[in-house]
Formats: structure tokens, sequence, C-alpha cells
């Protein structure tokens, strides 16, 4: 049972990755690594061990939602100046209309680090 949920993950995984939806987080690599570990140690009432493994996970579960949340801001600040860079290129103002463009790429540069 429980190579069979390793494998369907490691599908899932390589299946997401192809579509562009999941990426490596190193932090979240982590943080699953020490919940794991958390959780053996914790099936054999070590709960000092338990412990000092799910501080480690948390540490890095925070970091990881750090992460994405920075990401999701700067794509979305993105969005916002692409939307308007759009918006006044149809109206030819090709001046304004490349300000919000480079604005753009510094939030996606920004979110994609």
């Amino acid at each position: 049972m429980k190579q069979g949920l390793t494998v369907i993950s490691f599908i899932s995984v390589l299946f997401l990755s192809g579509t562009g939806f999941a990426y490596a987080e190193p932090h979240a690599d982590e943080a699953l690594k020490h919940a794991q570990l958390a959780s053996q140690h914790g099936k054999m009432g070590h709960a000092d061990v338990l412990t000092e493994h799910a501080t480690v996970a948390l540490e890095h579960a925070q970091a990881s939602q750090k992460a994405h949340a920075d990401n999701a801001a700067h794509m979305a600040e993105a969005v916002t100046h692409l939307n308007a860079a759009i918006e006044h290129g149809k109206m030819g103002h090709a001046d304004v209309a490349t300000q919000h463009n480079n604005e753009a790429i510094v939030h996606i540069k920004a979110g994609n680090q």
C-alpha cells in the first residue's frame, strides 16, 4: 500500500510538473521530509524527537508559504500592469503602455526568484 501511494505521488508530481502547475520548492520538500520523520518517531513513542522534526517542518512550511505568497502578490501586480499596458496600447498610448509593461516585467522577475 505504501509503495503504491509513493508511486502515485511520484507520477502526480511528474504530471503536474509537465503541465506547469507544480515545481520543486526546496522549503516544501524539507517540510515534507521533516513532517514524515516526525510522524515516524511519533509512532515509536519518541515525543521529543517528534517535536524537533515538527518544529523544523513548521519553519520550512512557513518559509514555503511566504515564498508562494510573495510570488502571488508579484504576479497579481504583473497582471494589473499588463492589463493596463494592453488597455493603453489599444488607445495608442505607446509610452504609457510601455511604462506599465516594464512594471509588469519587474514584478514577473521578482515573483520568479
